[in-house]
């Protein structure tokens, strides 16, 4: 559910620099316009992605409630990190198995949150359920993903809330075991960070242990303000994904 925002209602965007945001916080249409008036001088005012990319759009039962499916950390941009990781794990050449399990891992990182805020641990809850589910997840996908990298992609979903200075010495070693998939998925989830209402939330690129193009954060701008319009003018979760997704492959 988005929020068209009620006469006399606070949107996000207030709420925020008041210090006030709710638990469960979905977009509304005051905020969604604050976003493309404060889009960076420096983006391509016409953005696209090369190539398509993998996206997998989570089912609301995936999620922990119906309410945190609608929300700010809910189907939508989980969609969007899957759609970011897999054109960066394209764009870096991983094997085709990698590609689709950290698509997978985005689609679900946050599917165990139970609200907006911190929720510290939700990473770990989500790449459990993960394992117990990765069955119904690669049916979503229609295709078969190596276990191997299945397990990768639950290793990142882990820890992709954990800064990296705060790691564990498992996490360290299961992050010197594969650091391409945890990168990736962090790089992806902090991308749709532009979705937030506030500035300061926005992508800081300096923390990023992968390399970011210059084409990616103009065209994850845009697939925010694409898929979150649509969704406020009524378009489901799936079609309002699709068509922002579709809208910059054609660089439109």
């Amino acid at each position: 559910m988005t929020d068209r925002t009620s006469p006399g209602r606070a949107c996000l965007h207030e709420l925020a620099a008041q210090r006030r945001l709710p638990a469960h916080q979905p977009m509304d249409q005051m905020t969604l316009e604050w976003i493309p008036d404060n889009r960076p001088v420096n983006f391509d005012a016409a953005p696209s992605f090369p190539r398509p990319g993998l996206l997998l759009v989570p089912a609301r039962s995936w999620f922990t409630t119906p309410r945190q499916a609608d929300s700010n950390h809910g189907i939508r941009h989980n969609a969007r990190v899957s759609v970011l990781a897999a054109l960066l794990a394209q764009e870096y050449g991983l094997e085709d198995d990698d590609v689709a399990a950290v698509c997978a891992a985005g689609a679900v990182h946050d599917c165990r949150r139970r609200d907006d805020r911190t929720d510290a641990g939700h990473g770990r809850h989500a790449a459990s359920w993960f394992l117990h589910h990765t069955d119904t997840v690669t049916g979503a996908m229609s295709r078969p993903v190596a276990p191997a990298a299945l397990h990768r992609a639950a290793e990142a979903i882990a820890v992709h809330d954990v800064p990296y200075d705060d790691f564990t010495a498992q996490q360290e070693r299961a992050y010197q075991a594969a650091p391409h998939l945890v990168d990736i998925l962090k790089a992806a989830d902090c991308l749709d960070r532009y979705r937030l209402p506030l500035q300061r939330w926005w992508p800081d690129l300096t923390r990023l242990r992968t390399p970011i193009p210059d084409w990616l954060p103009p065209a994850a701008f845009a697939l925010v303000v694409r898929s979150e319009q649509a969704a406020l003018d009524g378009a489901t979760h799936h079609h309002a994904l699709t068509t922002a997704r579709q809208s910059l492959a054609r660089g439109q």
